[in-house]
């Protein structure tokens, strides 16, 4: 008896930078090239070059509850989301957050009845991106190590590992990766955060 033919496995890549220029847009690109020479398949999302709007609306909030909403607008995203086995976040961090356009996409595209439902007796959400595995967040930052890890306790690292991820897809394992001090950032020092995105996104993205 033979197994079956391997199901299709998807990579989310989110990124989110004003700046066409930007060293995210670089590190986006570097990483949907690799990621497209292994066997996943690679969906890109572009927030601000797509046009996302990150306004949660008056409607969507009043409809927060309904059950069987549709989410008009985000249907595409939607769809992305709930395809992805991984899902690799590329933005940078401002003001210890992420940024506005960032945060719209998980206020608006995290919605229930797309990463959760809502508990009928008002418990704990239930988490719908149980097909969610694995998740690397890259990100740059202005402050220096120290601030981000000692003073802030890394505020983005928490807020992704603890609320979105373990409230939506418990079953996905993190790895973050962020570059400090990026005004004074070397070449080298690039050079080498790209190398490890590199070897992350091999050990902990592609292989099973």
């Amino acid at each position: 008896m033979t197994d079956g033919p391997a199901q299709e496995r998807t990579c989310l890549v989110v990124s989110c930078h004003p700046l066409e220029d930007s060293l995210c847009r670089h590190l986006t690109d570097r990483v949907v090239e690799r990621l497209e020479r292994s066997a996943l398949t690679v969906e890109r999302l572009e927030l601000y070059q797509s046009g996302f709007a990150p306004a949660l609306t008056g409607e969507e909030r009043a409809n927060y509850y309904v059950e069987g909403y549709d989410w008009p607008g985000i249907e595409r995203e939607a769809d992305a989301l709930q395809r992805a086995d991984a899902l690799v976040l590329i933005f940078p961090t401002w003001w210890f957050g992420y940024p506005a356009m960032l945060k719209g996409w998980f206020d608006r595209v995290w919605a229930p009845g797309v990463a959760f439902d809502n508990h009928p007796e008002g418990k704990a959400i239930i988490p719908r991106l149980t097909r969610l595995t694995r998740c690397l967040a890259i990100t740059t930052l202005g402050s220096p190590k120290w601030v981000d890890r000692l003073v802030m306790r890394q505020p983005v690292r928490r807020n992704l590992k603890t609320a979105l991820l373990k409230g939506c897809a418990p079953n996905a394992r993190l790895r973050a990766l962020s570059l400090y001090s990026i005004e004074t950032v070397s070449a080298l020092r690039i050079e080498r955060f790209k190398r490890k995105i590199d070897d992350v996104l091999d050990r902990h993205i592609v292989a099973r």
